[in-house]
């Protein structure tokens, strides 16, 4: 089947959703496959692939010792991943795309969440810095080595695009940073990724990128929610108050009040995704009808993210990240393992750059780097591809002892 050339006339592709048979295509040719589209055969070799399955292994918000049932990186992966499908076949985008998008997005973090890429970023401040959605790019086009004809996956320029600008352009027309990079500046390596041809990462990405952001977000307030909650970090009657959620919460202790806690938890986080899920491909069609594109390139030159909250979800949205910023995310239990495994990540990145033993293809990675700035970036590479067990179990080899976050 010739996927992508009449998905407009079934109805199942709006003009504006990316097509998988108009893609830009990949660095290595392959042939064409008479079962799959371009975009399913990305979300193939990205579940394949040796990164995603340590995503198993490497902390959300809660760290990955800690049982529980806490999210990990791939259980959050997997529900960005169902709810950016559900977004893009309500809107007739390609649900493949968003789905190897969302799949993909988490690819480039660090052991211990975002904790690690802080440290990191800090430490290679001096060589360029370090930013988990550069390096899950580094991650697809460069540190995956499963082929035996290139390094990377070879995935399409389209999900390459994904990844990289899911969260908007990293620079304005004239190449100036915009948005955290204002402040931040673009992290090195952005010229030593491959694809074939310029990402214009002055541009916002495709509709199917934008719901796999959104879907991040969606995701993120609710699990984290459940979590917090699990974690024994707040109660339930805490979020009566909170935004997006007090509403939410009054409704389902009022036609439940004698539930189990844990069933009216559930019953307050479904409602949550969905209303969220609905108000965005509510808010979303209307602002593509407005716009008046009627091709993928036009979405890219709309100069604005047209896959959005409604305004009032938008601030609701901010208030709830407040909330957990402040009661979850800054709560001691959450920030005492957080200084530890920081503290991880620097003596790795340290004694690594002063000569300790790295296996196999890193070590000799290392004896051949030209530089100290080369040595900093296998460094770097080396660490963020671990899983926090594997890190804790180095850390104990180079420093003879193991925190136990406790």
């Amino acid at each position: 089947m010739k996927r992508g050339q009449d998905l407009v006339e079934t109805g199942q592709h709006a003009p504006y959703a990316s097509f998988p048979t108009r893609s830009r295509g990949r660095v290595h040719p392959t042939g064409e496959s008479p079962t799959r589209s371009e975009f399913q055969r990305d979300r193939d070799r990205i579940i394949h692939s040796t990164a995603f399955r340590r995503l198993q292994h490497k902390t959300q918000v809660f760290l990955h010792h800690e049982g529980k049932h806490f999210r990990n990186r791939l259980t959050h992966t997997l529900e960005v991943s169902q709810m950016a499908r559900s977004m893009a076949r309500s809107l007739r985008l390609d649900e493949d795309l968003a789905e190897a998008v969302a799949l993909s997005h988490d690819l480039g973090h660090t052991p211990f969440g975002h904790a690690g890429e802080r440290v990191l970023n800090e430490l290679m401040k001096e060589f360029g810095g370090f930013d988990h959605n550069v390096q899950a790019l580094r991650v697809v086009t460069r540190i995956e080595n499963r082929y035996a004809e290139h390094d990377g996956l070879n995935l399409t320029w389209e999900t390459l695009e994904g990844i990289l600008k899911h969260n908007g352009p990293l620079t304005d027309a004239e190449g100036r940073p915009v948005g955290r990079y204002v402040e931040e500046g673009l992290r090195a390596g952005l010229d030593d990724i491959s694809a074939s041809e310029d990402l214009r990462i002055d541009t916002y990405a495709s509709l199917e990128a934008q719901v796999a952001a959104i879907a991040d977000d969606i995701a993120y307030n609710a699990h984290d929610i459940d979590d917090a909650l699990r974690a024994g970090l707040l109660g339930l009657g805490e979020f009566a108050e909170v935004p997006m959620v007090g509403s939410i919460l009054a409704e389902v202790t009022a036609r439940y009040p004698d539930i189990p806690v844990k069933r009216q938890t559930h019953e307050v986080q479904r409602r949550l995704i969905t209303r969220a899920i609905e108000d965005v491909i509510k808010r979303s069609a209307a602002e593509i009808a407005a716009s008046g594109v009627a091709s993928s390139d036009d979405v890219r030159a709309a100069g604005r993210a047209l896959v959005r909250f409604s305004e009032p979800m938008a601030e609701a949205e901010k208030g709830l990240k407040r909330f957990l910023f402040d009661r979850v995310y800054r709560h001691e239990d959450v920030m005492r393992p957080v200084r530890e495994s920081e503290a991880v990540v620097a003596g790795l990145f340290g004694r690594y750059m002063d000569g300790a033993s790295m296996p196999g293809r890193w070590g000799e990675a290392m004896m051949a780097a030209p530089d100290e700035a080369g040595r900093a970036r296998i460094v770097a590479d080396f660490i963020a591809g671990m899983t926090d067990p594997y890190a804790l179990d180095e850390y104990e080899r180079l420093f003879d002892a193991r925190p136990d976050f406790r």
